[in-house]
C-alpha cells in the first residue's frame, strides 16, 4: 500500500442551515483512502455516508477542515478547477448509473474521454481496455435499455475507469442485484482496487464485507472503525 493517500479528510465537517436550525451531516472527521485498497463505507440512510463520499469526490465543500485529493487541497479551488479535478482524477459510479439512453455501452464509456479531448486513436484503445476489464466486450454495441442484471453497473464502472483515475467512488453499486450479479460486480471492483486505484464503496449491503480491505461505519454523522452495535446487531 502507498504511504501517500489518494484522498484525505482532515478534520472535515459539513453543516447545513435550515431556517433557525443547523443540521450536522458530518462531524469533524479524519479519513484517508489509499491506492490498492477497497474501502466499504457502511451506514443506514441519512447517516452521513453520502456526505462523506461527496466530500471525497469534490462534489461539496467542507464547512470546516480540509479535503485533499491526489495531493492537492481542494477547499479553495474554483468550480472550474474542481470540475477538471473530478474529470481527470476521480471516477464515479452512481446508484442510478447515469448511462445516457441513446448511446451504446461503448459510446457511454467513450464520453468522458471526448470531454477530456483525448485523441480518437488513444480513446478507442482505452475504451477497448476498460470494456474488456469488466467483461462487457460482447455487449458493447447494446443500448442501456437492453442491458440487464449487473451489466449497467459494469458499463458504469468501465466509464469511470477509462479516465485512469486515482480515485473511484461508488454509491450503492449493488442495489437490487441478485447474488450472482453482485458477486461479479464486486469481484471486478476488487480487481480494480488491486490495480492501484483507491476505491470507496458506499453501501448498506452487509454482503459486501468479504470484498473489502477496510470497512468504516457511519452513524449520525460520525465515522467508526467498528460497527455501532445498536445499528448492526440485527445483521
Amino acid at each position: 500500500m502507498s504511504t501517500q493517500p489518494v484522498a484525505e479528510l482532515r478534520g472535515a465537517s459539513k453543516r447545513y442551515k435550515t431556517g433557525d436550525q443547523v443540521i450536522t451531516a458530518l462531524h469533524p472527521t479524519d479519513f484517508q483512502l489509499f491506492a490498492n485498497q477497497l474501502t466499504l463505507i457502511i451506514g443506514p440512510s441519512g447517516s452521513g455516508k453520502t456526505t462523506l463520499l461527496s466530500m471525497l469526490g469534490c462534489v461539496i465543500y467542507p464547512t470546516e477542515g480540509d479535503v485533499m485529493v491526489a495531493g492537492r487541497q481542494v477547499n479553495g479551488l474554483s468550480e472550474k478547477k474542481l470540475a477538471a479535478l473530478r474529470l481527470q482524477e476521480i471516477g464515479f459510479v452512481f446508484q442510478s448509473f447515469n448511462l445516457i439512453a441513446p448511446l451504446t455501452a461503448e459510446q457511454n464509456v467513450m464520453l468522458p474521454l471526448q470531454l477530456q479531448g483525448v485523441p480518437k486513436k488513444e480513446a478507442k484503445q482505452r475504451v477497448d481496455e476498460a470494456i474488456a476489464k469488466v467483461g462487457m466486450g460482447d455487449r458493447r454495441k447494446q443500448l442501456p435499455k437492453a442491458l440487464s442484471g449487473g451489466q449497467p453497473q459494469r458499463v458504469a464502472i468501465a466509464r469511470a475507469l477509462v479516465t485512469r483515475p486515482k480515485l473511484m467512488l461508488c454509491d450503492e453499486p449493488t442495489t437490487s442485484l441478485d447474488v450472482e450479479s453482485m458477486k461479479k460486480v464486486m469481484k471486478e471492483l476488487r480487481l480494480l482496487s488491486e490495480s492501484g486505484i483507491g476505491l470507496a464503496v458506499v453501501t448498506h449491503d452487509m454482503r459486501l464485507r468479504e470484498y473489502a480491505d477496510r470497512i468504516i461505519y457511519v452513524n449520525e454523522g460520525r465515522v467508526f472503525d467498528t460497527p455501532p452495535s445498536q445499528l448492526y446487531d440485527a445483521h
